[in-house]
């Protein structure tokens, strides 16, 4: 309404004006019958033989005069203006319909028909509860079900059982449920950030209306406990579960930007640490990929397998509660050296599947294949799936030359292997770290000792990683997962060193090296060192190159910081933005300071690792 200059005439003249269009309406030929409810007017008209039920809000209209880049005044006014009038919290949401219809309108068609698909659902439990339908619940719902495809998914096309099974898998968390947006306010304004902190501490369930930060439509008023029982019977029902396991998307009730720095750890052991359940489908999964393996793969072939070895997150122990993978590393006898491996692995990737395949048959499983689309593949990727397993797990099988033998204790057959492969480098050239499979077990036996809450960070970190991946569009090619793990056990190592350290402490300087990662210079000695020459010259002029430089500890080849192969100053970007986080805020008591970062030098060089260098020889 024009003559609304602001939301305070909203408030005080709505009731007059619904009044006045409620009497003129009686005189409409179509007119049923009208009743007042507050700060709406509920109208029944009767359109070609059918009864229609309108709602009818007179609104103030905030957005008109306002550029995109004004939002911010309009959301303190509105804050102001409730303080004044004492308006309750969404009382002005009809005010923002406009941005409403605009965030629907980005989602894909399909988004919007599992919107229709919950909604139903939704009105199926309320005539089984003879309940009058909440228009504000529905838009809790609709919200709910675009935070679980934006979280999870993110395709176009997709599969409506697995949607409908994340959304139902979110309405049985309830009690840990805070969704929000920030398309249309932020965190910049002191003003707006105040009021959406406040919303985002009160009791769960949160679900923010993205156009009005004030408005909390998940809460709860009773429905919740009814609608979560109801998910709960329909996502063990036929009509979702038509092959077990059945999957849905891995999305958490709850961000982790917003949550406390004391609250971290309980994040962690409530969302990503996996649990006794998980592990073991991991294990059964493992058993049965090995054991084929071992036994069954090249039974009929002069081909032996010398040993098959488990890598990845999963034999690290740094692995996330959602996702489950696996890396199988398998030395096979033919693969002599680093050359061989080079050449003959596409062709054992190949023999590989030709005899899965044939094994998938014989068992009660189903295998998916998703090959890479390389000339010469050097990974078998896919995921089994089983009737004994809760869900799927991802595999991928990698042949490798076994250039450390048994790995026997200490450092006996290290410098023989790491000399060859220096050797071949120099010779040929080849890509970074392509022959880091041969030393997996170096890789593992590096993570896997540590202690417990230190892997419990490497899994904060990733977690913090995949988000931020997630929001990237379009999808830039970032360093990998395993540079950000090593560059937490950096952190740690020269910053704390404690079995018990401050979480919160820890992650922010995991941060702190992002933000510098064009200083970032990272190794260790513990698997190759300064004491061989032709090792020595290789890794001076390794940590010579253009930062940022890590060091993959058990790969000297394998410069995992990579310098401009990766778009770290994108990363380094979140990094800097997430350092306003409530992840970094004190307890109560402490206002105004934040979470301070670990003393951590960027830069390592040989002095500082106890290595003895000639001084004619320069870094």
């Amino acid at each position: 309404m024009d003559h609304f200059r602001s939301f305070r005439d909203q408030k005080e003249n709505q009731r007059e004006l619904l009044s006045m269009i409620e009497q003129r309406l009686k005189h409409h030929k179509k007119y049923s019958t009208s009743v007042s409810l507050g700060h709406t007017l509920e109208v029944l008209l009767f359109v070609q033989g059918q009864e229609i039920l309108l709602q009818v809000l007179p609104a103030f209209d905030p957005l008109s005069g306002f550029g995109e880049n004004c939002s911010f005044w309009i959301y303190r006014d509105l804050k102001r203006s409730m303080d004044q009038v004492g308006a309750a919290p969404g009382e002005f949401a009809a005010c923002f319909t406009t941005l409403q219809q605009q965030f629907f309108q980005r989602y894909p068609r399909r988004v919007r028909e599992l919107i229709l698909l919950v909604k139903h659902w939704y009105q199926e439990c309320q005539k089984k509860w003879m309940t009058p339908p909440s228009p504000r619940f529905s838009y809790a719902l609709e919200l709910l079900t675009v935070y679980a495809w934006e979280q999870g998914c993110q395709d176009e096309d997709f599969d409506i059982a697995e949607g409908v099974r994340t959304v139902l898998s979110l309405i049985k968390q309830s009690s840990k449920l805070c969704v929000y947006w920030i398309v249309n306010y932020n965190f910049e304004n002191v003003t707006v950030r105040n009021t959406l902190l406040c919303q985002l501490r009160s009791q769960r369930p949160v679900i923010l209306d993205p156009t009005d930060p004030t408005n909390n439509v998940g809460k709860d008023d009773g429905s919740w406990e009814m609608l979560t029982e109801a998910a709960l019977a329909w996502l063990y029902s036929p009509s979702l579960n038509d092959m077990p396991p059945a999957p849905c998307w891995n999305v958490l009730p709850t961000s982790l930007f917003i949550t406390p720095s004391h609250l971290l750890d309980k994040f962690i052991k409530d969302f990503l640490q996996p649990n006794e359940k998980f592990l073991d489908n991991i294990g059964k999964a493992v058993y049965i990929i090995c054991e084929f393996l071992k036994n069954n793969c090249f039974k009929d072939s002069s081909t032996k397998v010398q040993k098959v070895v488990k890598g990845g997150s999963t034999a690290k122990g740094t692995a996330l509660k959602y996702g489950s993978d696996a890396d199988i590393v398998v030395f096979l006898s033919p693969l002599k050296n680093f050359d061989s491996q080079k050449e003959e692995r596409s062709l054992f990737v190949q023999e590989i599947q030709r005899q899965l395949e044939i094994f998938q048959k014989t068992q009660e499983l189903e295998v998916k294949f998703e090959i890479s689309k390389r000339t010469a593949p050097r990974v078998l990727s896919f995921t089994l799936k089983s009737r004994s397993l809760s869900e799927s797990v991802d595999f991928d099988v990698l042949p490798a030359y076994d250039a450390l033998g048994q790995l026997h204790p200490g450092f006996t057959s290290r410098p023989k292997a790491y000399k060859e492969l220096i050797a071949l480098w120099k010779s040929s050239g080849f890509e970074e770290g392509e022959f880091s499979t041969c030393f997996t077990e170096l890789q593992r036996d590096f993570i896997e000792p540590q202690p417990t809450k230190l892997k419990s960070l490497i899994r904060l970190v990733k977690h913090w990683y995949k988000q931020c991946k997630r929001k990237m569009k379009p999808k830039p090619s970032l360093p990998p997962k395993y540079a950000l793990e090593l560059l937490t056990v950096y952190a740690w190592e020269q910053g704390s060193g404690m079995e018990d350290f401050d979480t919160a402490e820890g992650f922010r300087t995991v941060l702190d090296l992002v933000i510098k990662y064009q200083q970032l210079c990272i190794f260790w000695t513990v698997n190759y060192n300064f004491e061989d020459e032709l090792i020595r010259t290789f890794l001076l002029a390794q940590i010579q190159k253009k930062r940022p430089v890590i060091l993959d500890p058990a790969d000297p080849t394998g410069d995992v910081g990579g310098g401009d192969l990766w778009h770290w100053h994108l990363l380094a970007k979140e990094a800097n933005e997430w350092l306003s986080s409530s992840c970094f805020e004190l307890p109560s008591g402490d206002s105004g300071q934040r979470v301070q970062p670990w003393k951590v030098p960027v830069v390592q060089t040989p002095g500082s690792c106890g290595a003895q260098i000639y001084p004619t020889v320069g870094i």
